[in-house]
Protein backbone atom coordinates (compact mmCIF):
# COMPACT_ATOMS: atom_id res chain seq x y z
CA UNK A 1 0.00 0.00 0.00
CA UNK A 2 1.01 3.50 -0.68
CA UNK A 3 1.28 6.65 2.05
CA UNK A 4 -2.14 7.73 0.64
CA UNK A 5 -3.75 4.95 1.83
CA UNK A 6 -2.49 5.73 5.56
CA UNK A 7 -4.73 7.99 7.67
CA UNK A 8 -1.99 9.94 9.84
CA UNK A 9 -4.60 11.91 12.28
CA UNK A 10 -2.22 12.99 15.26
CA UNK A 11 -3.24 11.31 18.85
CA UNK A 12 -2.10 12.85 22.07
CA UNK A 13 0.27 9.76 23.03
CA UNK A 14 2.33 7.48 20.39
CA UNK A 15 0.74 4.55 19.50
CA UNK A 16 2.44 0.83 20.16
CA UNK A 17 4.70 -2.03 17.59
CA UNK A 18 3.63 -5.51 17.88
CA UNK A 19 6.01 -7.76 17.49
CA UNK A 20 4.22 -10.81 15.91
CA UNK A 21 4.92 -13.97 15.29
CA UNK A 22 3.02 -15.91 12.68
CA UNK A 23 3.11 -19.67 11.69
CA UNK A 24 6.23 -20.97 9.85
CA UNK A 25 4.05 -23.60 7.79
CA UNK A 26 0.71 -24.95 9.44
CA UNK A 27 -1.36 -21.97 9.87
CA UNK A 28 -3.04 -23.35 12.61
CA UNK A 29 -0.33 -22.43 15.18
CA UNK A 30 -1.03 -19.01 14.63
CA UNK A 31 -2.30 -18.15 18.00
CA UNK A 32 -5.50 -16.49 19.10
CA UNK A 33 -3.43 -13.12 20.83
CA UNK A 34 -2.05 -13.08 17.54
CA UNK A 35 -5.14 -12.59 15.60
CA UNK A 36 -6.69 -10.40 17.75
CA UNK A 37 -3.84 -7.87 17.93
CA UNK A 38 -3.45 -8.38 13.63
CA UNK A 39 -7.65 -7.84 13.77
CA UNK A 40 -7.36 -4.81 15.80
CA UNK A 41 -3.99 -2.61 14.96
CA UNK A 42 -3.81 -0.14 12.22
CA UNK A 43 -1.71 -1.45 9.76
CA UNK A 44 0.08 -4.68 9.09
CA UNK A 45 3.96 -3.94 8.21
CA UNK A 46 4.99 -7.79 6.56
CA UNK A 47 8.02 -8.80 4.22
CA UNK A 48 5.71 -9.86 1.35
CA UNK A 49 2.14 -8.53 1.30
CA UNK A 50 1.36 -11.76 -0.62
CA UNK A 51 2.19 -13.97 1.64
CA UNK A 52 0.64 -12.04 4.50
CA UNK A 53 -2.64 -11.62 2.80
CA UNK A 54 -3.10 -15.88 2.52
CA UNK A 55 -2.69 -15.43 6.29
CA UNK A 56 -5.09 -12.40 6.51
CA UNK A 57 -7.44 -14.39 4.38
CA UNK A 58 -7.63 -17.92 6.39
CA UNK A 59 -8.33 -15.94 9.83
CA UNK A 60 -10.32 -13.15 8.12
CA UNK A 61 -8.37 -10.32 8.78
CA UNK A 62 -9.06 -6.85 7.09
CA UNK A 63 -6.24 -4.98 8.43
CA UNK A 64 -4.28 -3.20 5.59
CA UNK A 65 -0.84 -4.22 5.16
CA UNK A 66 2.19 -2.43 4.63
CA UNK A 67 4.95 -3.92 2.50
CA UNK A 68 8.69 -3.74 4.72
CA UNK A 69 11.66 -5.48 3.44
CA UNK A 70 15.20 -5.85 4.13
CA UNK A 71 15.73 -3.62 0.93
CA UNK A 72 14.11 -0.62 1.76
CA UNK A 73 14.20 -1.99 5.25
CA UNK A 74 16.31 1.70 6.34
CA UNK A 75 13.59 4.19 4.39
CA UNK A 76 10.38 2.04 5.36
CA UNK A 77 10.67 2.24 8.81
CA UNK A 78 11.05 6.09 9.12
CA UNK A 79 7.23 5.77 7.45
CA UNK A 80 6.46 3.02 9.82
CA UNK A 81 8.42 5.58 13.58
CA UNK A 82 5.91 8.67 11.98
CA UNK A 83 2.89 6.42 11.85
CA UNK A 84 3.41 5.18 15.86
CA UNK A 85 4.54 8.70 16.37
CA UNK A 86 1.28 9.93 15.75
CA UNK A 87 -1.09 7.47 17.62
CA UNK A 88 -0.99 4.28 15.14
CA UNK A 89 -0.56 0.89 16.89
CA UNK A 90 1.80 -1.91 14.24
CA UNK A 91 2.16 -4.80 14.05
CA UNK A 92 5.21 -6.55 12.51
CA UNK A 93 5.18 -10.08 11.03
CA UNK A 94 7.69 -12.15 9.18
CA UNK A 95 6.91 -14.10 6.18
CA UNK A 96 6.91 -17.05 8.96
CA UNK A 97 8.16 -17.67 12.53
CA UNK A 98 9.21 -14.21 15.07
CA UNK A 99 10.08 -11.29 12.72
CA UNK A 100 13.78 -9.88 13.87
CA UNK A 101 15.78 -13.33 14.21
CA UNK A 102 16.96 -13.93 10.82
CA UNK A 103 14.40 -11.93 9.28
CA UNK A 104 13.74 -7.81 8.40
CA UNK A 105 12.26 -5.76 11.52
CA UNK A 106 15.62 -4.88 13.82
CA UNK A 107 16.01 -1.77 12.72
CA UNK A 108 12.49 -0.65 13.24
CA UNK A 109 12.58 -1.75 17.07
CA UNK A 110 15.47 0.00 17.76
CA UNK A 111 14.44 3.07 16.00
CA UNK A 112 10.98 2.46 18.13
CA UNK A 113 12.21 2.17 21.38
CA UNK A 114 14.97 5.33 20.74
CA UNK A 115 11.91 7.25 20.18
CA UNK A 116 9.74 5.76 23.14
CA UNK A 117 7.57 4.40 21.73
CA UNK A 118 6.13 0.62 22.87
CA UNK A 119 6.94 -2.42 21.81
CA UNK A 120 5.62 -5.47 22.17
CA UNK A 121 6.02 -8.76 21.57
CA UNK A 122 3.56 -11.69 20.84
CA UNK A 123 5.19 -15.05 21.09
CA UNK A 124 4.55 -17.95 19.16
CA UNK A 125 5.68 -19.90 16.50
CA UNK A 126 9.64 -20.36 15.55
CA UNK A 127 11.54 -22.44 13.29
CA UNK A 128 14.78 -22.23 15.96
CA UNK A 129 12.94 -23.62 18.99
CA UNK A 130 10.52 -25.72 17.18
CA UNK A 131 13.90 -27.76 16.09
CA UNK A 132 15.32 -27.74 19.63
CA UNK A 133 12.20 -28.85 21.56
CA UNK A 134 12.35 -32.23 19.04
CA UNK A 135 16.41 -32.39 18.72
CA UNK A 136 16.46 -34.15 21.91
CA UNK A 137 19.51 -32.03 23.40
CA UNK A 138 20.19 -32.50 26.34
CA UNK A 139 22.95 -29.66 26.88
CA UNK A 140 20.93 -26.58 28.18
CA UNK A 141 23.19 -24.22 25.91
CA UNK A 142 23.47 -23.72 22.63
CA UNK A 143 24.95 -21.28 19.87
CA UNK A 144 22.85 -20.03 17.03
CA UNK A 145 24.46 -18.38 14.23
CA UNK A 146 21.72 -17.58 12.13
CA UNK A 147 22.19 -18.20 8.45
CA UNK A 148 25.58 -19.61 7.11
CA UNK A 149 27.31 -16.99 4.70
CA UNK A 150 26.27 -17.13 1.42
CA UNK A 151 30.13 -17.13 -0.25
CA UNK A 152 32.28 -21.10 0.75
CA UNK A 153 35.38 -18.88 1.63
CA UNK A 154 33.66 -16.88 4.01
CA UNK A 155 31.30 -20.00 5.55
CA UNK A 156 34.66 -21.45 6.51
CA UNK A 157 35.69 -18.84 8.18
CA UNK A 158 32.54 -18.34 10.13
CA UNK A 159 32.76 -21.83 11.16
CA UNK A 160 36.17 -21.99 12.21
CA UNK A 161 35.51 -19.50 14.99
CA UNK A 162 33.01 -21.45 15.89
CA UNK A 163 34.14 -25.18 15.94
CA UNK A 164 35.88 -24.75 19.30
CA UNK A 165 32.45 -23.90 21.04
CA UNK A 166 32.12 -26.96 23.58
CA UNK A 167 27.99 -26.58 22.49
CA UNK A 168 25.50 -27.31 20.02
CA UNK A 169 25.40 -25.41 17.13
CA UNK A 170 22.39 -24.34 15.41
CA UNK A 171 21.79 -22.62 11.51
CA UNK A 172 19.08 -21.69 8.76
CA UNK A 173 20.41 -22.59 5.68
CA UNK A 174 18.08 -22.29 2.41
CA UNK A 175 17.85 -25.63 -0.52
CA UNK A 176 20.26 -24.15 -2.93
CA UNK A 177 22.77 -23.81 -0.37
CA UNK A 178 22.73 -26.90 1.91
CA UNK A 179 24.94 -29.25 0.06
CA UNK A 180 27.95 -26.74 -0.51
CA UNK A 181 27.28 -25.69 2.86
CA UNK A 182 27.79 -29.65 4.47
CA UNK A 183 31.22 -30.11 2.19
CA UNK A 184 32.45 -26.82 4.38
CA UNK A 185 30.96 -28.21 7.71
CA UNK A 186 32.71 -31.61 6.97
CA UNK A 187 35.87 -29.72 5.76
CA UNK A 188 36.24 -27.37 8.73
CA UNK A 189 34.21 -29.54 11.82
CA UNK A 190 35.17 -32.76 11.00
CA UNK A 191 33.21 -36.21 11.58
CA UNK A 192 30.51 -34.67 14.02
CA UNK A 193 27.16 -35.18 14.05
CA UNK A 194 24.09 -33.24 12.29
CA UNK A 195 20.52 -33.14 12.23
CA UNK A 196 18.47 -31.33 9.48
CA UNK A 197 14.70 -30.36 9.73
CA UNK A 198 12.93 -30.03 7.07
CA UNK A 199 9.37 -28.20 6.71
CA UNK A 200 9.05 -28.12 10.04
CA UNK A 201 4.52 -28.32 10.66
CA UNK A 202 4.33 -29.00 7.32
CA UNK A 203 3.11 -31.71 5.52
CA UNK A 204 6.25 -32.84 4.48
CA UNK A 205 7.47 -32.26 7.04
CA UNK A 206 11.30 -34.80 7.79
CA UNK A 207 14.54 -34.76 10.19
CA UNK A 208 17.42 -36.31 8.69
CA UNK A 209 20.41 -37.44 11.29
CA UNK A 210 24.19 -39.08 10.72
CA UNK A 211 27.66 -37.72 10.33
CA UNK A 212 27.89 -34.66 7.98
CA UNK A 213 28.82 -35.87 5.10
CA UNK A 214 26.49 -38.71 4.98
CA UNK A 215 23.73 -36.16 4.96
CA UNK A 216 25.58 -34.33 2.61
CA UNK A 217 25.18 -37.29 0.51
CA UNK A 218 21.70 -37.48 1.49
CA UNK A 219 20.89 -34.07 -0.18
CA UNK A 220 23.35 -34.24 -3.15
CA UNK A 221 20.41 -34.28 -5.72
CA UNK A 222 18.32 -31.09 -4.23
CA UNK A 223 16.21 -30.58 -1.17
CA UNK A 224 13.40 -28.11 -0.85
CA UNK A 225 11.69 -26.39 1.75
CA UNK A 226 12.90 -24.05 5.10
CA UNK A 227 16.06 -25.95 6.52
CA UNK A 228 17.32 -26.01 10.00
CA UNK A 229 20.55 -27.62 11.01
CA UNK A 230 21.85 -28.71 14.38
CA UNK A 231 25.40 -29.50 14.37
CA UNK A 232 27.13 -30.82 17.79
CA UNK A 233 29.20 -29.02 19.86
CA UNK A 234 32.89 -29.80 19.96
CA UNK A 235 34.84 -32.16 21.92
CA UNK A 236 37.68 -31.78 24.78
CA UNK A 237 40.98 -32.11 23.09
CA UNK A 238 42.97 -34.54 23.48
CA UNK A 239 44.41 -32.59 26.65
CA UNK A 240 41.21 -32.14 27.95
CA UNK A 241 39.41 -35.82 27.66
CA UNK A 242 39.81 -38.27 29.97
CA UNK A 243 42.14 -41.11 29.17
CA UNK A 244 39.89 -44.13 29.64
CA UNK A 245 36.35 -45.40 28.39
CA UNK A 246 35.35 -45.69 31.83
CA UNK A 247 36.04 -41.88 32.60
CA UNK A 248 35.15 -40.49 29.55
CA UNK A 249 31.63 -41.97 29.95
CA UNK A 250 31.74 -40.75 33.29
CA UNK A 251 32.65 -37.16 31.80
CA UNK A 252 29.72 -37.47 29.20
CA UNK A 253 27.34 -38.26 31.92
CA UNK A 254 28.67 -35.86 34.51
CA UNK A 255 30.11 -33.09 32.72
CA UNK A 256 27.71 -32.21 29.57
CA UNK A 257 24.76 -34.37 31.35
CA UNK A 258 23.81 -37.36 28.22
CA UNK A 259 21.97 -39.39 27.94
CA UNK A 260 23.07 -42.84 27.80
CA UNK A 261 22.01 -43.54 24.03
CA UNK A 262 24.11 -40.10 23.51
CA UNK A 263 26.70 -40.92 25.29
CA UNK A 264 27.26 -44.38 23.46
CA UNK A 265 26.64 -42.91 20.10
CA UNK A 266 29.28 -40.15 20.44
CA UNK A 267 32.04 -42.42 21.93
CA UNK A 268 31.51 -45.23 19.38
CA UNK A 269 32.02 -42.31 16.73
CA UNK A 270 34.08 -40.53 18.12
CA UNK A 271 36.74 -43.52 18.91
CA UNK A 272 35.58 -45.55 15.72
CA UNK A 273 34.98 -48.58 18.10
CA UNK A 274 31.83 -50.90 17.84
CA UNK A 275 28.65 -49.26 19.82
CA UNK A 276 28.15 -52.55 21.72
CA UNK A 277 31.36 -52.66 23.44
CA UNK A 278 30.50 -49.11 24.82
CA UNK A 279 27.01 -49.55 25.70
CA UNK A 280 28.07 -52.52 27.54
CA UNK A 281 30.89 -50.56 29.94
CA UNK A 282 28.73 -47.30 30.08
CA UNK A 283 25.35 -49.61 31.31
CA UNK A 284 27.92 -50.74 34.56
CA UNK A 285 28.94 -47.19 35.12
CA UNK A 286 25.17 -45.88 34.59
CA UNK A 287 23.88 -48.80 37.10
CA UNK A 288 26.42 -48.32 39.66
CA UNK A 289 25.44 -44.71 39.96
CA UNK A 290 21.84 -45.84 40.21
Amino acid sequence: MTNKNIKTSQKNTPGALYVVATPIGNLEDISVRAVQILSTVDLIACEDTRHTRKLCHYCKIETPLFSYYREREQERSEILINLLAAGKDIALVSDAGTPAICDPGSILVNKARGSGIKVVPIAGPSALTASLSIAGLTDPQFFFGGFLPARSTDRKKFLKNVSSLPYPLIFYETPHRIYDSLLDMADVLGKRRIQLFRELSKIHEEHLEGIITDLAERVREGVKGELVLVVQGAMPTASEKPESIEELILWHRDELQTSLKDTVRNIASDLDIPRSSVYKRALAVWKKSD
